[in-house]
């Protein structure tokens, strides 16, 4: 499975003054990097950049169905705050998930 990295754009994230504060108040050593692990060489080797990432989607040619479905707002937004090509990119994060979950039904 491809890796994809993301630049959030911090000027169309909201956030309050007291949650930034808050933040920046973290100590580097009072953050728990238990749940991500470093990257590999390989890992790197394989990441791919956002252009790639579409490209490599629009390659694959899935056939796609129209549906009309219901997200939280906040989603839907954040989604869309990342301009162009949203629709295709929340695809790959539930192709992404549906694959994970066909690998691990696999074991």
């Amino acid at each position: 499975m491809a890796t994809v990295r993301m630049t959030i754009d911090p000027s169309k994230v909201v956030l309050t003054q007291e949650e930034l504060d808050r933040i920046d108040a973290i100590k580097d050593e009072d953050i728990d990097y238990s749940d991500s692990p470093e990257w590999t060489e390989e890992d790197f080797a394989n990441a791919m950049t956002l252009e790639e990432f579409n490209a490599y989607l629009a390659k694959r040619k899935q056939p796609k169905k129209s549906a009309t479905i219901r997200y939280d707002a906040d989603m839907l937004d954040w989604f869309k705050s990342h301009g162009k090509g949203y629709q295709t990119r929340m695809n790959a994060v539930l192709r992404a998930f549906y694959e994970a979950q066909l690998e691990k039904s696999a074991k």
